[in-house]
């Protein structure tokens, strides 16, 4: 262990864009688990080549004990990232945190597309930050990522002019759905909350989640329960009060 200069990367900043990825030519960084993390102190040289490319100002370069830099390592990190055999890492660049407005148009007809509703990007609950400004004085809507798919009118009858994340109880950790929840919740003065699942039963997981959060969040909110079936109808809405 030596004292040297060495990446630190603020996971609360994080939005897991992955431009600091791309941007380190020693492979130091990857995204795990939605956000950007060092992949081995070996492998970085702490010269902070990242963090001009980080649009959160997530990263910084401090001083602590850590590994050497080892060169030797590093180069045999990248290689094995090139090697045909090794499965590339995704880095999706269009995580990073946008706000979508519609610019208005005197040319739109009837026979037009029909215009999105979709307010900000991302919309995964695992990749949203929770400080980005679209969340403020929200109404959120907590989707379930099958909904959209069912209901052909969801994006004006539930979309427009609200907040959304979206994720799916039954695959995904519902324990980080909690914890990242949980932060929006707090971080944000909702206007409403909206939880909006299909009928059958794991995905009433969502439910459980809104309840949880709000339960142990200390904050005073009550929520929406919207429960849609196969077929894309709302067959059930109940106000949840806590």
């Amino acid at each position: 262990m030596v004292l040297r200069n060495i990446v630190k990367i603020d996971e609360e900043k994080c939005n897991g864009c992955g431009q600091c990825v791309d941007a380190c030519a020693e492979g130091a960084i990857g995204i795990i688990d939605g956000k950007a993390k060092l992949v081995s102190e070996v492998y970085c040289d702490g010269l902070g080549a990242c963090i001009g490319h980080c649009p959160q100002d997530a990263i910084t370069v401090e001083q602590r004990e850590v590994s050497e830099f080892d060169e030797e390592a590093t180069k045999a990190h990248l290689a094995e990232k090139k090697s045909p055999q090794q499965q590339p890492d995704f880095v999706c660049p269009g995580m990073m945190a946008k706000e979508l407005r519609r610019k208005a148009s005197n040319t739109e007809t009837a026979q037009a597309e029909v215009p999105s509703q979709l307010s900000h990007w991302p919309v995964q609950l695992k990749l949203v930050s929770p400080q980005a400004p679209y969340f403020a004085n929200a109404d959120l809507l907590l989707v379930a990522d099958c909904v959209p798919f069912a209901m052909g009118d969801f994006h004006n009858k539930f979309l427009k002019g609200r907040s959304i994340v979206v994720g799916c109880p039954k695959l995904d950790d519902a324990r980080f759905y909690i914890e990242k929840l949980a932060e929006i919740i707090k971080i944000n003065e909702l206007n409403g909350l909206t939880v909006i699942h299909m009928e059958v039963p794991c995905c009433s997981g969502l439910r459980y989640i809104a309840q949880k959060v709000i339960a142990g969040s200390g904050v005073k909110l009550s929520f929406e329960d919207v429960t849609i079936d196969l077929r894309g109808n709302v067959i059930k809405t109940e106000t949840i009060n806590k």
